[in-house]
């Protein structure tokens, strides 16, 4: 696992927010994060970005200044986010179907749900059409 994926698996355990799906592209990536009521959204992503800026420099790599959020409704269907997630490797051109991208993670218990609804951890070719 990336080392952005181990932090933002790591602020789930300081209670900051639980991750539920994440994706790590070369230029971007793509988490979605239940966020505690204490920390708030502004207050992880600080944390998320502090605690990774020296891994950042290393790479000679900085974060961009701002981010994008999109806030999902309790009533709002969560599987589309799920699936824009997963496939964003793959609609990148970055692996074809078959290949298991490294840099995807889904916390275990979507992941019981979500992998039945593909084709053995894979996305099917239609998902990609």
């Amino acid at each position: 696992m990336t080392a952005i994926l181990l932090e933002a698996s790591r602020l789930g355990k300081d209670s900051r927010w639980t991750l539920l799906s994440g994706v790590v592209m070369p230029d971007h990536v793509h988490l979605l994060v239940k966020i505690s009521s204490t920390t708030g959204l502004a207050g992880a992503v600080r944390l998320f970005k502090g605690r990774l800026t020296p891994v950042l420099r290393t790479a000679g790599l900085r974060w961009e200044p701002a981010y994008f959020d999109h806030r999902l409704r309790p009533n709002e269907d969560r599987l589309p986010v799920f699936i824009y997630i997963y496939l964003n490797p793959y609609r990148a051109k970055l692996l074809i179907p078959g290949q298991v991208w490294t840099g995807y993670f889904c916390n275990q218990n979507d992941w019981i749900w979500f992998e039945a609804l593909t084709n053995q951890a894979c996305p099917f070719p239609e998902w990609l059409a």
